[in-house]
């Protein structure tokens, strides 16, 4: 036999009140005496009554959802964001909406844009230039950006990358290393700041850097690179590495190569994801702290949406991982 399902009409007659003071008790949207919060509170629980949240959103104009968008869900690094980010929106309520962008630009504005009508607020992870992005602060929604952001309004959420490539390049230069290259990914925003905290370092000790460019912030990108980098005349004796992933798979084709690691050439990466703790050698990194930005950025969404006013710009300080893919050389 089919139970019945309690109405807001039910809880309201058996509590004495109105289906509209009912409902704004449930949504959050006005408070009341203690003994009519308290009476309702009772009816609710022995009837059994469940909130429609469709009919709420309609009621409050709040979804209780968040939407995020990341560049590739299946680089570590995200994981971890979305997770520190998933545990404060559940903390206060609300549901993480995902979006993976799949390093594709041109997917990125769609998406945001469908995202943006399902939710109360995002957090943004982009490759677009800063100049092409006012169509995102025309969306009507509070947002909060991963990445320095110069001209635009937006609240952000970085780790300092520059502090993070000078102290990794400090390490490389007090192991006795000259000859150092950074393997990067240019379209990332990110990659300009790793690369002047490395050219800063450097030109305090008077070294040149050895630049390289990648296509995709892969391992099978660091696979690829890595007959180019070790195959010439000279190899650099340390290589840094835009992250982790391109890291790990330019020591899977150096060792493949013939090469040993750390002895022939230092590597190090960033992200610390967990896979460069157990590859042979373990991969120094900068740790970016990447869930603390996820649990960080969701909680200045969580405030701004709330009429709260956040502080505009959050800096989380990176920690140096010291492994033994680097060594110091004689």
């Amino acid at each position: 036999m089919k139970k019945n399902v309690a109405t807001i009409r039910d809880v309201a007659a058996a509590a004495g009140v109105s289906t509209a003071t009912v409902s704004k008790f449930v949504n959050g949207a006005q408070r009341f005496s203690p003994a009519v919060e308290a009476t309702i509170t009772e009816v609710i629980a022995r009837l059994g009554y469940r909130s429609n949240p469709l009919a709420a959103s309609m009621i409050t104009g709040r979804t209780k959802s968040i939407g995020l968008s990341v560049l590739d869900v299946s680089n570590p690094h995200f994981t971890s964001i979305v997770k520190g980010a998933n545990r404060v929106a559940l903390a206060h309520g609300y549901t993480l909406l995902l979006v993976d962008t799949e390093e594709n630009p041109g997917r990125e504005r769609p998406l945001l844009e469908a995202l943006s009508r399902r939710v109360d607020g995002m957090i943004v992870f982009s490759r677009m230039l800063e100049t092409e992005m006012d169509w995102m602060t025309e969306l009507g929604k509070p947002l909060v950006f991963f990445g320095r952001l110069n001209r635009l309004e937006i609240p952000w959420v970085i780790s300092d990358d520059h502090r993070g490539a000078y102290m990794l390049t400090r390490h490389l230069v007090s192991l006795g290393h000259k000859r150092i290259a950074y393997l990067g990914f240019p379209p990332s925003r990110r990659d300009e700041e790793r690369l002047g905290g490395i050219r800063e370092c450097l030109a305090a000790h008077g070294l040149e850097l050895e630049t390289h460019h990648g296509s995709a912030p892969t391992a099978a990108e660091g696979e690829r690179m890595c007959s180019s980098i070790m195959l010439g005349s000279q190899h650099p004796d340390a290589l840094i590495c835009y992250n982790d992933l391109i890291a790990l798979g330019f020591m899977k084709a150096a060792q493949s190569l013939g090469f040993k690691l750390p002895e022939d050439i230092s590597v190090a990466g960033f992200d610390n994801i967990q896979y460069g703790l157990y590859t042979s050698p373990a991969l120094t990194t900068v740790d970016l702290q990447s869930e603390r930005m996820g649990a960080a950025a969701m909680e200045k969404l969580i405030a701004t949406i709330e009429g709260k006013t956040p502080a505009t710009t959050t800096v989380i300080e990176p920690q140096l991982i010291l492994r033994g893919s680097t060594i110091k050389r004689s």
